[in-house]
């Protein structure tokens, strides 16, 4: 650490320039051209000194800790930095600020180091954070950087070991009383023990991957909070921690993020990347600000559940062999319909994954880009930057590709540089949200995109949704009554025994363990086209691709209730809007 000598203090307070002639032997000429840069540019004094390299950044943070009286350093032991320290501050802070906590002094002060010290405010922010005065140590803006980067890869590292190890725990049951004593250590919390917190929240991780949930729901209410897992599309209560806690495990969730925790009244995305009993888990945590706290939900991405082969997702044989000779089309759009939620982003990757090869040129347009694919070019969506799926696929066309995937066709300029790429001799994959695999064809004839580039580039459009499958380890049959087989258009003569899940700890007594896709392909041959042409409505394109042979959704979820996949309450769960929109409901 420099210390200040006695010639040095005579330079506190002075102006910068005054402070850098003397320490430096500025010219007057240099401070000249220091000040025109610093007018065109808009950057502070010392800063253009830097540009317009007259001084270092090192030179400058020591003439600014002169000139505030503060001491100035030039390395930091990352080693001897404290955890407890670094789980208060989320790396997005620090980076943004230049500003790190580094020591606890005697008088129990937290030393901070930074690059300006005339940041009073992020002090102040500081100041809130810790609970504690603080120290302000000043050095240059890259050496603070290293440290940042340094300490926190070690703090991400223990993280992941910290959560490795509960998978040591074996079964359900053993991590669900783990969740519940950490419960009971909370209560027994007094002062400002951050351990019950951190364990609490590496619990909720290890549990959630153990489970198999795709979502961690943390929300707060008036007089409590709740954790809710969804699991298998259904959500599900976990733990009612107690609700003096929740800022301190919202915090531990924004820190582990890189999240500003000192924000609280804007949403914030962020990440977190852990390893799991060998699987590598890319978390994806999103806030938004209540009237009773922060909401997080946390959605948990596993590489291996989403890369499933086309024939592990549930295409019937017939289903299967059609979308095999589809997707080694070399020119033409296949879509992909259904909610949020259904499973297209598994469907797409499936078809990729089936025909990725050297040969090909494979590029995506994603939002978000949920896992990389080896061999395949991924392009995140990025609005602030105006990367929009228009602007990302009018690029790619220069990119020379084979295949294009755009992650979803929202307006009539994505739908329509879609369909002039599939003319002009590339295979396009997207999705819509439609309901059904007809209401696709009148999404995009209500995007305005004319009726003739539609019949021209569709090859067929897939439907689907995602039912619960029984559980193997409960599956018990039953005889079902006319009212339950009714639901799908079954008959009492053809079906006299279904099969249902009974109940027990392999599927949290749901019955359900899994999930499987129901699907409806509409191909778009000569019939389809001549209507799509004529601007007909989806009812209308519908009545002619069952003429053509199309299976339903709900013809498809029946054939997989009659086969013992599923329960008939699960299909009439996602196919309820068919009822609707037909008005088959009272």
């Amino acid at each position: 650490m420099t210390t200040i000598s006695p010639n040095h203090k005579a330079l506190w307070g002075k102006p910068l320039g005054e402070v850098l002639q003397t320490l430096f032997q500025l010219s007057p000429g240099q401070i000249d051209q220091a000040l025109a840069l610093q007018k065109e540019k808009g950057v502070k004094f010392g800063e253009a000194l830097v540009l317009s390299k007259q001084i270092t950044s090192n030179q400058l943070a020591q003439a600014l800790a002169i000139q505030v009286g503060l001491p100035f350093i030039d390395t930091v032991e990352v080693d001897l930095i404290p955890d407890d320290l670094l789980q208060l501050v989320p790396i997005a802070f620090a980076k943004q600020n230049r500003i790190m906590p580094i020591a606890l002094t005697p008088e129990n002060n937290v030393r901070v180091v930074c690059a300006d010290p005339f940041d009073s405010s992020t002090q102040d922010e500081l100041r809130l954070l810790f609970k504690k005065e603080i120290d302000i140590v000043v050095s240059f803006p890259e050496m603070i950087l290293l440290v940042i980067n340094k300490v926190y890869d070690r703090a991400l590292r223990q993280a992941e070991t910290a959560v490795a190890e509960l998978e040591g725990a074996e079964g359900s049951d053993t991590i669900k009383g783990d969740l519940e004593e950490e419960v009971v250590d909370l209560l027994d919390t007094e002062g400002d023990d951050e351990a019950p917190i951190i364990r609490l929240v590496n619990s909720l991780l290890g549990q959630a991957s153990k489970d198999r949930a795709s979502d961690i729901h943390i929300e707060p209410f008036e007089r409590e909070l709740i954790v809710r897992f969804r699991i298998d599309g259904i959500l599900y209560e976990i733990i009612k921690p107690p609700k003096r806690f929740q800022n301190s495990i919202i915090s531990r969730v924004k820190i582990m993020a890189g999240l500003n925790i000192a924000e609280k009244r804007l949403p914030q995305d962020g990440r977190i990347r852990l390893k799991v009993a060998g699987k590598d888990i890319d978390i994806r945590v999103s806030t938004v600000p209540t009237g009773f706290g922060e909401r997080i939900v946390m959605r948990l991405l596993v590489r291996s559940s989403v890369l499933r082969d086309l024939t592990d997702i549930g295409f019937t044989e017939a289903n299967l062999k059609v979308m095999n000779h589809l997707i080694e089309a070399s020119h033409g759009i296949i879509l992909v319909s259904g909610p949020t939620g259904s499973g297209k982003t598994s469907t797409l990757y499936g078809c990729m994954a089936k025909i990725n090869k050297p040969t090909l040129n494979i590029l995506t347009i994603e939002d978000p880009v949920e896992y990389q694919l080896q061999g395949i070019g991924q392009v995140q969506v990025n609005p602030k930057i105006d990367l929009t799926f228009a602007n990302g696929l009018r690029s790619f066309l220069r990119q020379d590709p084979d295949v294009i995937m755009v992650g979803e066709i929202r307006d009539r300029e994505t739908a329509e540089i879609a369909i002039q790429a599939s003319l002009t001799g590339h295979l396009v994959f997207s999705t819509v949200h439609t309901n059904d695999a007809p209401g696709a064809v009148t999404r995009l004839v209500d995007m305005h995109v004319e009726p003739f580039l539609v019949a021209s580039a569709l090859m067929a459009v897939l439907a689907q949704r995602l039912v619960r499958t029984i559980c193997p380890h409960c599956k018990e049959p039953f005889v079902p009554t006319k009212e339950e087989l009714a639901e799908l258009g079954l008959s009492p003569e053809h079906v006299k025994t279904l099969w249902r899940g009974k109940g027990c700890m392999q599927c949290q007594n749901t019955g359900y363990l899994g999930r499987i896709g129901i699907f409806e392909l509409m191909l778009v041959d000569e019939s389809i086209r001549h209507l799509i042409l004529q601007n007909v409505d989806a009812g209308t394109l519908k009545n002619k691709a069952r003429e053509n042979g199309m299976i339903t959704l709900r013809e498809d979820g029946a054939a997989k209730v009659v086969a013992g996949i599923t329960t008939i309450a699960e299909v009439t769960r996602v196919t309820r809007e068919e009822d609707i929109v037909l008005g088959e409901l009272p």
